[in-house]
This record gives C-alpha cells, structure tokens and sequence, in this order.
C-alpha cells in the first residue's frame, strides 16, 4: 500500500517536473526571442547615437570657424573705425571706408546670425531668422544644442536596453536552471516564477527605451 502510494507521488513529482520543463522551455525561446529584438533596436539606437554626437562635434567645429571669422571682420572694423578717427584718411576716401565699414558690419550681423541658426537650429530661430543653407537648402539645420539633446536621449535610450538586455540574460539562466532540476517541481515553479517576473521588467525596460526614442 505504502509501495503504491510513494509510486504515484513519484509519478506526479514527474509529470509536474516535466510540465515546469516544457514552460521553462517555451519561456525561454519567448525571452530569448524578446532578446533578439531588443538587441537589434539597441544596436539601431546606438549607430544613430553616434551619427549625433559626430554631429554634435561636426557641427560645433562649424560655429567655432563662423565665430573666428566673425572676430576677424570685428577687428577689420575697428581698425576702419580708427582710421577714421585718426583722421588719417583724406576727405575724399572717407566715403569709400565708411562703405567699406558698412560691408564689414553687414557680414558680422550675417555671422552672428549664422551663428545663432548653427547653435539652436532652424526650427528655434524661426524663418524669419534663417541665414545659413546648406547645399542651397534653408531651414534644415539642427542645431548643436539640439544634437547634443539628441545625444543624450539615445544615450539615456540605450542604457535602458542595455537593463532590459541583463533581465532577459537572467531569464534565460534561471530557464536553463529549471530545465536541469528534475526533482523540485517547487523550485522549478520558483524559477518560473522569478523568470516571468524578471522577463516582465526586460520588455518594460525595453519599451520604455523604445518610447524614449526620438
């Protein structure tokens, strides 16, 4: 009687055993397949990352050399300003320097303004304000101010990945585990458990640095 009862726990021990084994299994290929996808956006993420911050740097090499040449008109300026002060300059070519001065300042007011559109962008400047092109296109420059936002949230982006990347890895060990125990249906149920609950925080992690993207 006692022989026969020990066999059929030991039979339910099994099935229950192989049943925590087929979820563990299908758990497994669910987060390792969630895995897949979450590196593939990652990977995405971080090469447009990259594309900002080699922006970032493109574009602020860019204003530095706007702003160069406009500190060399501003000293031009000054030195047409002093000449005619000094008053060096005859009568008759004081017409042709204050000329020349009013040229120099036009092309500081277009540097400054060109400036301003590299450092915000053209959307913050407004079309009104638009002075640099690019290939003959106003209005598409983004800003380095804005790249370096970007940066930042991909930056912020990807490390929620990269979180999400580290549960679905716990995932899938603590599945491998449960599919090598054979005779602790209770632990292997735990380790369901604790997969499904660390599998939940992966995809949430993921979709929330999906949402963050621009």
């Amino acid at each position: 009687m006692l022989q026969g009862k020990k066999d059929n726990e030991t039979v339910e021990v099994s099935v229950a055993s192989e049943r925590a084994e087929a979820i563990g299994g299908v758990l497994i290929a669910l987060f390792a397949a969630l895995m897949a996808i979450s590196q593939m956006v990652n990977g995405e993420l971080e090469e447009e990352m990259m594309i900002a911050h080699n922006n970032v740097v493109s574009y602020s090499s860019w204003y530095q050399a706007k702003s160069i040449k406009e500190s060399l008109k501003e000293s031009e300026l000054d030195y047409l300003k002093a000449l005619i002060e000094s008053g060096i300059v005859t009568d008759d070519k004081i017409a042709t320097i204050k000329h020349k001065v009013a040229e120099v300042e036009k092309k500081i007011t277009k540097y400054e303004s060109e400036k301003t559109e590299l450092l915000l962008g053209s959307s913050f400047v407004g079309k009104e304000n638009w002075a640099q092109d690019i290939e003959g296109e106003m209005g598409i420059i983004t800003g380095v101010k804005q790249w370096e936002q970007l940066t930042q949230t991909y930056d912020y982006a990807t490390k929620r990945f990269d979180y999400a990347l580290l549960f679905y890895q716990i995932c899938i060990v603590l599945g491998a585990v449960c599919i090598i125990i054979y005779d602790s249906p209770r632990l292997q149920k735990a380790l369901i458990i604790l997969m499904v609950i660390f599998g939940i925080i992966g995809t949430s992690l993921s979709i929330y640095g999906y949402t963050l993207a621009p």
